[in-house]
């Protein structure tokens, strides 16, 4: 008996949901979890840069968001249930390997491309399904809470494997229901937990591996100005000064993204918590497309007006998703009065990019780049002048 204890202390069963740390830090395992994500996303970015079309950004959707909830799920099972023990240690590395395998395959010129991607990501899929199907296992109260997961789980393994026997045309009608079905079971989590006495929050250890993913997929986003401008022939005075515009424009975006959302505690309740998430989803593919707008964008092969269009759309979706963001997001209290200011502010500056994203304005790209700084300087200006114009000695 002494030595099965021993076993299961050191092999570690899945931490109790209703058993929370408090003030839990980010582990070093989970950030170097994050990173092989990150590069997964690089890989799909480069390949939609390399292949601008719609059916590319199609794809390229449809694989973030199936990139996005791989890490979601296998960061939030680390938040709620990892320990210290070697399962939580050998799992991680067990969704590393697959995520490393998906970016392989990623940039596979040959026809059985779709086939060894849609293999890893049923891999991933029986994976997560596997995550949460275990914590029942260990744990019989949570089981009526990871059923949903796990039935639907299944069901999108189910139909990523039929979309390997119907012809092209057809897995455009699966692929969706693959996304409804991962992206569905916290809504019917919600739903199951609405009678029960302990809430679920986003913790703030999870919300800051939000913030850490985005600040990665931020530094690709450098990673796309600096490609863009290291394939071009000549670097002159006017491609230096488009290059420190470019950096400061995603500096600007920066400052926006992190000052309005860092270091803030979600909204009680599970449906708050999972909002938030998925409102990372628009926000992360928006700096991607921006990241593909930079690797194309001074390259005169490509089409400059569609690459203005897609980045102006770009920064209009971040601004919205930002504003969204703030609305599930506390505040202190002398704070509060500006909130709702600054959500319609990003909002306005939002369509105003939309708007101009119609209008067919011919600009070199120095002027270009110069007019959307200027813009996003007078949000960042509105938003300054209403926190300075806080009365913040009372």
């Amino acid at each position: 008996m002494q030595i099965i204890k021993k076993s299961s202390q050191w092999w570690g069963p899945p931490r109790k949901f209703d058993r929370q740390e408090d003030e839990r830090r980010v582990s070093w395992l989970e950030l170097f979890f994050d990173l092989v994500y990150v590069i997964a996303i690089s890989r799909i970015t480069h390949h939609f840069a390399m292949h601008i079309s719609v059916d590319a950004f199609l794809e390229y959707v449809f694989m973030f968001l199936l990139i996005f909830w791989g890490w979601l799920n296998g960061s939030l099972y680390h938040d709620l249930h990892g320990n210290e023990g070697l399962r939580t240690r050998l799992m991680t590395m067990w969704q590393m390997i697959i995520i490393a395998a998906l970016a392989i395959t990623i940039d596979q010129g040959n026809e059985r491309r779709y086939h060894n991607m849609t293999m890893v990501l049923m891999i991933m899929q029986v994976y997560i399904t596997y995550l949460w199907w275990a914590v029942g296992f260990y744990d019989r109260s949570h089981r009526r809470y990871n059923l949903p997961y796990t039935v639907f789980y299944l069901l999108g393994l189910a139909l990523l494997t039929v979309s390997l026997l119907v012809p092209e045309n057809l897995k455009l009608y699966i692929l969706p229901l693959v996304i409804i079905c991962n992206y569905l079971p916290p809504f019917i989590a919600q739903w199951l937990l609405r009678n029960d006495s302990h809430e679920l929050n986003l913790s703030s250890s999870m919300f800051e591996r939000l913030g850490l993913f985005g600040i990665i997929v931020f530094g690709e986003l450098v990673l796309g100005v600096v490609n863009g401008f290291s394939q071009l022939p000549m670097l002159d005075f006017y491609t230096w000064l488009d290059f420190t515009l470019s950096i400061a424009i995603v500096f600007i975006l920066w400052w926006i993204f992190f000052t309005l959302t860092a270091n803030r505690q979600t909204r009680g309740g599970f449906l708050n918590a999972t909002l938030l998430e998925l409102l990372f989803i628009p926000a992360l593919i928006s700096l991607g497309l921006l990241a593909v707008s930079f690797s194309s964008f001074f390259d005169p092969h490509y089409d400059i007006v569609l690459m203005e269009h897609i980045f102006i759309s770009a920064i209009a979706v971040l601004l919205i998703a930002i504003s969204l963001m703030i609305g599930l997001l506390r505040y202190p209290d002398y704070l509060v009065p500006i909130r709702k200011k600054a959500r319609m502010s990003l909002l306005v500056t939002a369509v105003l990019f939309f708007i101009s994203s119609f209008i067919n304005i011919q600009l070199e790209s120095t002027w270009f780049m110069a007019a959307v700084m200027v813009i996003l300087l007078l949000e960042i200006t509105y938003l300054n002048s209403l926190y300075y114009g806080l009365n913040l000695e009372d």
